[in-house]
């Protein structure tokens, strides 16, 4: 009788995946994974289960080494459908399933993170085991390129990443030099003249549409590479096509709005990250890669290091986020200490880094305070270790968590950073003060977020309130 139950249940089970559009065979996998997860508590009935053994179980999950990606996701929905849809237990309806999930995302070869020390173009080991690379068409562009001229590809890099550029100038710079190249027919960059540089300007502006700011930076690579690779001077470029470049102002929240946007917000790690990039004006790559020694809860103060331009900048470390970093790194500790008698507890530094300090990267100092919830594979140096949370979660959760405000503005995780200045200078701080905050090289960038003192016909009335017979 007790196995007919059984057998009853699980084809319960399979019936309701396959009502999500499972196969059978991801159905029979999803079964296992619940197998697996409920052997694991021997002697506690599933309708006793609560939201803290199923947390305890998927940070355990996070720390096996052979559970890729996709199997951690599957293991989250396996138990999503087990007790959202089979157990119906209370807490499941509220438990964030799809937060876990995009937190066990690993960070490819091309982020931006590692890929400066990965050079997949010369060699295709460096593709990721877990999923076949997005930049695939790109990178095999360079490739062709680079089997052709290998100087100017390892030139251009070279010279890159001499000024300390970033690695996504880097990748943009390449790919234009390869797409250059393609378009007269893979001819050596010295025997074409500026007329056909000209040409390739005016083709992607007449044939292929491309923004102003992307013809700019087509240009700034071409000149670039002339420049300091083929060391030749680019004259004048005479008259071709130029794309208009839009004046466009950023979208910014009212404090109301803001206020709304991170009430939405109810995964703590990512409500802290959200209140960063608006409390410090933080872009959304900065506020992932901070580490522990950032926080400095005695001057009241985050440190910003290797921002754009490799620069680095101090800003206010807003007091209501005080309680909440001090719990978050709390939990850090917690989290890398286990990882040590785990026989883990590495994480990514740089390489030049790596060789001053060999130990620095099993120091509590130099982990993330924003850390992902699985143990990774470094494709750099192939070891395991924890590396930050990828960036698609929050940005997500922005976009979900503005949805749900019934905010309807164009909103993502740069917004609260335009947000932070505006409100800044709204209130009455100087433009320079902002400048440094936000890091900008140039205050022009900056001069953007003066629009909201300069409302030309604000104070005029409009002749429709004027009617009188409304």
């Amino acid at each position: 009788m007790k196995s007919l139950k059984i057998s009853r249940f699980w084809d319960k089970y399979i019936e309701k995946t396959k009502s999500y559009g499972f196969s059978d065979d991801v159905c029979r996998w999803y079964v296992k994974r619940c197998e697996t997860y409920i052997k694991s508590h021997e002697g506690v009935r599933l309708v006793e289960h609560n939201d803290t053994i199923v947390i305890d179980y998927l940070k355990d999950i996070g720390r096996n080494i052979r559970i890729e990606d996709w199997q951690y996701v599957q293991i989250v929905d396996s138990l999503r459908i087990l007790f959202v849809d089979i157990v119906k237990s209370e807490w499941a309806k509220e438990f964030a399933w799809e937060d876990w999930k995009l937190s066990a995302q690993s960070l490819d070869s091309n982020h931006s993170t590692i890929a400066k020390e990965v050079d997949r173009y010369f060699d295709d080991s460096d593709v990721s085991e877990s999923k076949a690379n997005r930049n695939d068409s790109k990178d095999s562009l360079i490739k062709q390129v680079n089997q052709l001229f290998p100087d100017y590809v390892k030139g251009l890099i070279t010279h890159i990443r001499m000024r300390h550029y970033s690695i996504r100038t880097e990748e943009a710079y390449l790919s234009w030099l390869a797409r250059y190249i393609a378009f007269h027919q893979m001819k050596d960059p010295t025997v074409v003249s500026q007329v056909g540089i000209s040409a390739y300007l005016e083709y992607l502006v007449v044939k292929r549409n491309v923004a102003a700011s992307t013809q700019s930076q087509a240009l700034n690579a071409l000149v670039f590479f002339y420049k300091n690779v083929l060391e030749m001077e680019i004259g004048d470029l005479g008259n071709f096509t130029h794309a208009k470049k839009p004046k466009r102002l950023p979208v910014v929240l009212t404090r109301d709005e803001v206020s709304k946007l991170l009430a939405q917000i109810d995964n703590g790690m990512q409500k802290i990250m959200a209140n960063i990039l608006y409390g410090c004006g933080l872009r959304l790559m900065e506020c992932i890669r901070l580490r522990v020694m950032d926080i400095d809860f005695g001057y009241q103060q985050i440190m910003i290091r290797n921002a754009k331009g490799n620069k680095d900048r101090i800003v206010p470390l807003p007091h209501l986020l005080v309680d909440d970093l001090k719990q978050q790194l709390s939990k850090v500790t917690q989290i890398h200490i286990q990882d040590l008698k785990d026989g883990f507890g590495e994480v990514y530094m740089p390489q030049a880094l790596a060789r001053k300090y060999p130990n620095a990267a099993k120091e509590i100092a130099w982990q993330y305070v924003f850390p992902s919830i699985k143990i990774s594979k470094d494709p750099r140096s192939k070891r395991y270790g924890r590396h930050h949370i990828h960036e698609n979660g929050l940005q997500k959760k922005i976009k979900i968590a503005t949805l749900a405000s019934g905010i309807h503005k164009k909103v993502n995780c740069h917004t609260l950073r335009h947000s932070f200045a505006t409100h800044l200078i709204e209130t009455g701080h100087d433009i320079r003060t902002v400048q440094e905050l936000l890091g900008h090289a140039d205050v022009s960038t900056t001069m953007i977020y003066t629009h909201v003192l300069n409302k030309p016909g604000v104070t005029v009335q409009s002749p429709l309130d004027s009617l009188s017979n409304r």
